[in-house]
């Protein structure tokens, strides 16, 4: 399904815990239509599952998404990187043909 990576999983419960989010809520991954090459990743926290949520723990983690933005998502990994570059979470998506050069957005 989806790969998520330690270090993304380290930073999604940072982010949770600086948030003082309860234990229970989760990572919501979606695709939007919009952005520079027509789609868009959207992470959001959420403590409310919907009927055809996929599910998926890793280090610690906890994402769901949704069936229709499962199709563009399929095999992705979601990382963290922090450098002199900059940081931030970063989407490889084998289903992607064309992306912006932010990597927020891409095309199918």
């Amino acid at each position: 399904m989806i790969q998520i990576t330690e270090s993304a999983a380290k930073k999604i419960n940072a982010i949770r815990s600086e948030e003082n989010r309860p234990e229970g809520d989760f990572l919501r991954v979606s695709v939007k239509r919009g952005g520079c090459s027509g789609f868009s990743y959207k992470l959001d926290f959420d403590n409310e599952m919907q009927e055809k949520d996929k599910t998926l723990e890793a280090h610690g983690a906890k994402i769901v998404v949704d069936s229709k933005s499962l199709l563009y998502l399929i095999g992705m990994t979601l990382d963290f990187e922090g450098g002199l570059n900059g940081k931030g979470f970063v989407f490889s998506n084998p289903n992607a043909t064309k992306s912006c050069g932010c990597g927020a957005s891409f095309a199918v």
